[in-house]
């Protein structure tokens, strides 16, 4: 995100390349753990970490650029900051909290989202950059569309926080006791 946050078209280029390779590497990481059977508990808390400082990151820098608006990106981090409390209590528990199938479309949702962004952005500084006529093109209210599709996924990632809570209600139920 620091990459991102310079405005300039190699930057961005450099910055839209870093998250793609982080996106891809955590797929295939996934993927393969999944397909070789070597899933861990420390895998599967510290997975979705990472997706989640990766996500958190580029939406904070989002805010600050004037790129979303800041409301549905505080119910998303938000959300993501209960349910990683959520499995902090449960590992301390002893019990590890597999990502759900919803909580993996969340976070597609959401790391494609932050690519669309960031390439979106990154294709209009080269427009810009190469003095390009097709900018006319993509030149409209952006920042509307993005709140749009920011509110649209926060309303998924609020959704798979209600599964978890629902889900594991007795666990913490018992812990706060």
């Amino acid at each position: 995100m620091y990459f991102f946050s310079i405005d300039d078209f190699q930057m961005r280029v450099i910055a839209l390349s870093l998250f793609v390779i982080a996106a891809l590497t955590d797929l295939a990481d996934g993927y393969y753990a999944r397909k070789f059977g070597v899933i861990t508990g420390f895998g599967k808390f510290m997975d979705p970490l990472a997706d989640k400082i990766l996500v958190t990151a580029a939406l904070i820098s989002f805010i600050a650029l004037g790129y979303v608006s800041p409301l549905p990106v505080f119910l998303i981090v938000g959300r993501e900051f209960v349910i990683t409390g959520l499995r902090l209590l449960a590992a301390y528990r002893g019990v590890v909290i597999s990502p759900t199938w919803w909580a993996k479309v969340k976070t597609f949702l959401q790391l494609s989202l932050v690519g669309f962004i960031l390439g979106y952005i990154t294709l209009l500084d080269g427009l810009v950059y190469y003095n390009s006529p097709a900018l006319e093109l993509f030149m409209f209210d952006y920042v509307y569309y993005f709140n749009l599709l920011f509110w649209l996924t926060a309303i998924v990632t609020i959704w798979t926080g209600i599964d978890y809570t629902v889900k594991y209600f007795y666990m913490l139920k018992t812990i706060l006791k």
